[in-house]
């Protein structure tokens, strides 16, 4: 499958060959828009699955943004529009074999810290694992990574000083924590996000994880950062929808573009 996935997506890169991955969450696709040079919809690439989240457009991005050659997941697959974790995480394997050496991954979560509000913008330092299971799991492939990879350091130590002087550069008030993600769709309920604050957790979401896991398994250098959406559950009595998610991250993509602009300026 993996051969005919890169057959065909070199027949539109002619040579193209990214160094940066980028996935672009719930409402963040307007970087791919603006500096899109060709794009490819999952529909058409073999062993992509389609994605069907509002806010998601569904297709491979490619472009020259400050001087380097990236490509863009405009919009992603989740475990809980029924795709196996092999189809969520296909696409990261796909970027490693196309070149791809650091990955920037971003999404839109639920502030579980009480100190965070709607429109933050937070670096992930770490995350946990609450889907209950791994996209690792099966026959594993040598030539991508080891059988038992390490996960001491999922979250790049540098690309997070990076992405830090690049707010401080913006005036961003960045904050940094811990990503918990569970399967969704639900949302969690109130004594779940009691739970994820007591297990540590700053931010929940239902992405992300698993696409850290397979990257850092496959050799690249990871950054997360969450647009903080709303508030989880529990943490004030507003009823959690995603058309709030997709109204505040169209609030704040004007300064999440320029982070990432800055943080590829500065890579």
């Amino acid at each position: 499958m993996m051969k005919d996935t890169l057959d065909y997506i070199e027949t539109y890169t002619d040579g193209f060959k990214p160094e940066i991955g980028i996935v672009l969450g719930s409402g963040l696709g307007e970087l791919a828009d603006k500096y899109c040079e060709f794009a490819i919809p999952y529909d058409k690439i073999p062993g992509f699955a389609k994605s069907t989240v509002e806010g998601h457009k569904g297709q491979l991005v490619f472009a020259n943004i400050n001087g380097r050659k990236v490509v863009m997941m405009q919009g992603r697959n989740h475990f809980y529009e029924g795709h196996s974790m092999l189809e969520v995480t296909y696409p990261i394997k796909v970027m490693k074999k196309l070149g791809v050496e650091t990955l920037i991954i971003t999404n839109a979560a639920g502030a579980v810290n009480k100190s965070f509000r709607p429109g933050d913008l937070m670096v992930i330092t770490d995350h946990i694992n609450m889907m209950g299971t791994n996209p690792l799991i099966g026959p594993n492939d040598p030539e991508l990574g080891t059988r038992f990879p390490d996960m001491s350091e999922i979250y790049n130590k540098n690309l997070i000083k990076i992405v830090d002087a690049a707010g401080r550069l913006l005036n961003l008030d960045l904050k940094h924590g811990v990503y918990i993600a569970s399967t969704g769709p639900s949302y969690e309920t109130p004594a779940e996000i009691k739970m994820a604050r007591t297990l540590g957790a700053d931010a929940a979401g239902m992405s992300t994880v698993p696409e850290a896991i397979v990257a850092n398994y496959c050799g690249m250098k990871v950054i997360g950062i969450s647009c903080i959406s709303n508030y989880a559950s529990g943490v004030s009595t507003k009823k959690l929808t995603h058309s709030e998610v997709i109204e505040t991250t169209n609030k704040v993509k004007s300064k999440f573009k320029e982070l990432i602009l800055q943080v590829l300026k500065h890579m």
